[in-house]
């Protein structure tokens, strides 16, 4: 592993004297597997120095951004703990797993966010497992102290980690790490009790391997600049200018007052308001009221009294509106004229109302307009 690890380095030195070179590849978000391998100690009543064991450890992982992380970190291997007694000390083995999160320190204050050197804070929370203290239970029989609380078999405690990574990038699947961390145990996990947790410190020297970077997206080649020629001409325009004039015309205005049998009474008055308003609204106006009777009923006598009335309570219904009564006339017909074919539409008072409007008539000039157009020579 360590034959690896040099060569790694060897190869990170070559790529950190290429580190402004465009990369093909977005550095984040990746995953990771590492391996590890360095010390550990724990902190007891005994001298740590006579406490120090080998470590080894696995870890997989992703980075879901440039700053934050995650890993699932398994390590382990021996442990030792010691008797002051007897001034010995004995083996047992520890394993520990926890899901760790990380923090990339320098890219959170960093635009670049792939650099050589990374500082890393992490912690997490997992389990540790003790097994085989054989030794210590041979010890603890010749000891003066004494051990009520020692386990047998194995042992199961929490695990609670805190610690800092040193990264070095060093190609794009390949870097490398120092990593401290100190990991918060039960206090029966040495097979001793002192009434707090016990502390453990780790020392380790990783090779991680990353994969799964996506693509780098390619910069736009930038255009080359030419010189650009530029030259103005005038156009002469040629456009139609629209006005309207005021041109008089003549209009009609036609409406038919129903009555039922025997009444003489216009309705509805709305249609009254109509003709005297478009009466209003127009010049030169002249409004001819002729009144009808249905011939299928009453006597030519009686239609034609009731042909009078209409025609006349028409006339009178008008002037009330506002109409001049200069302007109008009228006729009754009795049942003498039948304008319609169906019976009883013939009870009715026909008024015609003829008169000058004015209508707006378009009216085009041919004008002219000179306009400056930019054009390109090149």
């Amino acid at each position: 592993m360590l034959a690896v690890m040099a060569m790694a380095i060897g190869t990170g030195v070559a790529y950190a004297g290429e580190g402004n070179s465009e990369k093909d590849y977005r550095p984040y978000p990746h995953m990771f597997f590492g391996l590890n391998g360095g010390a550990q100690v724990s902190f007891t009543h005994y001298d740590f120095s006579k406490l120090i064991t080998p470590s080894y450890g696995v870890s997989f992982g992703a980075y879901f951004n440039p700053v934050v992380g995650a890993r699932l970190h398994v390590s382990g291997y021996e442990n030792k703990g010691g008797i002051k007694s007897l001034n010995e000390t004995y083996d047992f083995n520890t394993v520990t797993g926890s899901a760790d999160l990380l923090l990339n320190v320098t890219n959170m204050f960093r635009s670049d966010k792939d650099r050589v050197f990374n500082l890393i804070l992490l912690g997490g929370v997992g389990l540790a497992g003790a097994w085989d203290n054989d030794d210590f239970h041979a010890l603890a029989a010749k000891a003066a102290e004494n051990y009520p609380m020692a386990w047998q078999d194995r042992r199961l405690s929490h695990n609670v980690r805190l610690g800092m990574q040193l990264d070095f990038n060093i190609v794009k699947h390949f870097g490398l790490n120092l990593e401290l961390a100190a990991n918060n145990r039960s206090d029966r996990i040495n097979s001793k009790t002192t009434d707090r947790n016990d502390w453990a410190a780790t020392a380790s020297l990783g090779l991680i391997f990353k994969f799964g970077q996506k693509k780098a997206e390619k910069m736009a080649e930038e255009p080359v600049l030419v010189a650009e020629e530029w030259a103005t001409r005038t156009d002469t325009v040629w456009y139609d200018d629209i006005t309207y004039r005021d041109v008089p015309e003549k209009v009609t205005y036609e409406d038919n007052i129903y009555y039922k049998i025997r009444l003489s009474e216009p309705d509805p008055a709305s249609k009254i308001q109509k003709i005297a308003d478009f009466v209003k609204a127009h010049k030169n106006c002249n409004v001819q009221v002729t009144a009808y009777a249905d011939k299928a009923t009453g006597t030519p006598e009686l239609n034609m009294q009731y042909s009078k009335e209409r025609a006349e309570k028409v006339v009178a219904a008008l002037v009330k509106a506002g109409v001049s009564r200069s302007v109008i006339t009228s006729e009754y017909k009795g049942d003498t004229v039948q304008p319609f074919a169906e019976n009883d539409k013939n009870r009715v008072a026909i008024v015609k109302v003829t008169g000058e409007g004015v209508k707006k008539e378009q009216v085009k000039t041919k004008k002219y307009r000179l306009e400056e157009t930019r054009y390109r020579l090149k």
